[in-house]
């Protein structure tokens, strides 16, 4: 039922010129759907109140309630004579309901609250809609959904991270947004969260490992305790930008977390002297964007090791963020197992963690095209030896070929034991360039394999050839006289 909703719903949104992409249709539809949530969650917690007999002190004022002014009703029915469509509808929502939902902000204190995070959701976006009459259009389908029942939220959440997961092919920055869901879920597998530990994700985009971490762990719940305890004190995220933020947080009040503990904040601008223990974390589950001096110069100050590489950042913060005992998860560039910019980072890495194993995926696993590796590594001590897994699959990956659950099961097989295999291998850090550090993947099962060479080695070979050119060069001019 809910995915000719969600059909209809895009099918409108095209209609209108302020909507160009999957991106703005996911954005716009998700400030939508974040009003309708709001407004069942308000009923259920009226409802709840009234049987305890309970006062219910609102959320949102009843005049910018969804049911006072988006879908009004008489005795069930929509009531036309209410209902506000065109330019009356277009300008109540710019003008009234997106300044007041604002001010939330600014009138909360605590950024744990529900309201503070309706401020920061409303201060960081647009409403794009340029026609009142598509815009009531997308009010009247989005009215259909309920958020009420397990049942709802589990089948609307499914169908938005079709929604996500066809932005990420959408062109523009989607693909920063989303990490295929059967790669997430291998991840959080081997690393066992439990009920209790804090799971951090500080560039957490649509929150996808924060989604499927509380998939996994509502399950090993066997109490209202515990639950809670996951609902309010386990899963913390932090995002910069305001699309993905909101995207995030619907997409985890989708799978159930009623209040998403996530921040919209540059998790680079902290400074790493001033992390405190307080605010250390149990497991960091990441797929940190990429890019080269992508952050202000002063950004690149908060760090110990100076890089441009927004990644190497991001890595060296969630090392800091890591409690003794901490483990992490980490998706990143294959480059960085190797780069000379990143040798001081990995020096730092094999000291400080143990980088227990390294997870090498295959071109495309990610619709960019971007060759990528996961980190394994587990905080306070040093690493002695690393077990390589090298996904090697027999296809293609692309849209319509992707990476699915089957594809990781020998991965997750072998690697509670770390078995050494055809696909998989065990590196002694001894064995290093301790100037380099250099961590390249090279399958020593793969005889036929063109193993890439080191820069180290590639730079020695250029010396040679440099050398026999001029040699040549010089006796050519010897017989020219």
């Amino acid at each position: 039922m809910y995915d000719q909703i969600y059909k209809r719903i895009d099918d409108n949104l095209w209609k209108d010129s302020g909507c160009g992409s999957e991106l703005d249709y996911v954005e716009q539809s998700s400030w939508i759907l974040f009003l309708k949530y709001l407004d069942d969650l308000e009923k259920s917690r009226e409802d709840a109140a009234e049987l305890d007999g309970r006062k219910y002190c609102p959320i949102i004022e009843r005049k910018f309630r969804w049911s006072t002014w988006a879908v009004p009703k008489n005795n069930g029915e929509k009531d036309l004579a209410k209902t506000k469509t065109g330019d009356d509808l277009l300008e109540f929502v710019r003008d009234r309901l997106f300044p007041y939902l604002r001010s939330f902000k600014s009138s909360e204190t605590s950024p744990d609250t529900i309201q503070y995070k309706i401020g920061e959701i409303f201060s960081g976006i647009q409403c794009k809609l340029t026609s009142g009459y598509v815009m009531r259009d997308v009010f009247d389908e989005v009215d259909n959904l309920r958020f009420q029942s397990s049942e709802d939220q589990h089948e609307m959440s499914s169908l938005y991270e079709i929604r996500i997961s066809r932005m990420g092919n959408a062109g523009r920055n989607g693909g920063e947004y989303y990490t295929p869901r059967p790669l997430i879920r291998s991840m959080i597998e081997v690393l066992e969260p439990k009920i209790g530990e804090k799971i951090y994700d500080g560039a957490c985009g649509s929150a996808g490992f924060l989604c499927e971490a509380f998939q996994y762990l509502i399950k090993l719940c066997k109490t209202a305790r515990e639950r809670e305890t996951l609902q309010k004190k386990m899963l913390f995220g932090k995002e910069k930008k305001a699309l993905p933020f909101i995207i995030g947080t619907m997409n985890m009040i989708l799978h159930g977390v009623e209040t998403p503990n996530i921040l919209l904040t540059n998790t680079l601008a902290e400074n790493l002297a001033n992390i405190q223990p307080s605010q250390h974390v149990d497991l960091v589950l990441a797929n940190p964007p990429f890019g080269s001096n992508s952050e202000r110069g002063e950004i690149k100050e908060n760090f110990t090791i100076k890089t441009g590489e927004t990644a190497y950042m991001f890595l060296e913060h969630f090392i800091r963020m890591l409690k003794p005992g901490g483990r992490a998860g980490i998706v990143i560039k294959n480059t960085f197992l190797s780069n000379g910019d990143a040798a001081a980072l990995r020096k730092m890495l094999l000291a400080d963690c143990n980088l227990y194993a390294v997870l090498d995926l295959p071109q495309k696993v990610f619709m960019a095209g971007v060759k990528t590796v996961v980190l394994f590594f587990e905080k306070g001590r040093p690493t002695k030896k690393t077990w390589f897994y090298q996904l090697n699959l027999n296809r293609t990956l692309g849209k319509t070929s992707p990476l699915n659950e089957y594809d990781l099961a020998e991965f997750r097989k072998l690697f509670k034991k770390k078995v050494d295999s055809a696909n998989s291998w065990t590196v002694d850090v001894a064995d290093l360039d301790p100037e380099t550090y250099d961590l390249t993947v090279r399958n020593p099962n793969v005889k036929d394999e063109k193993v890439m060479r080191s820069p180290k080695e590639i730079a020695s070979e250029m010396a040679k050839l440099d050398k026999s050119n001029a040699a040549i060069l010089a006796d050519i001019l010897k017989v020219l006289g």
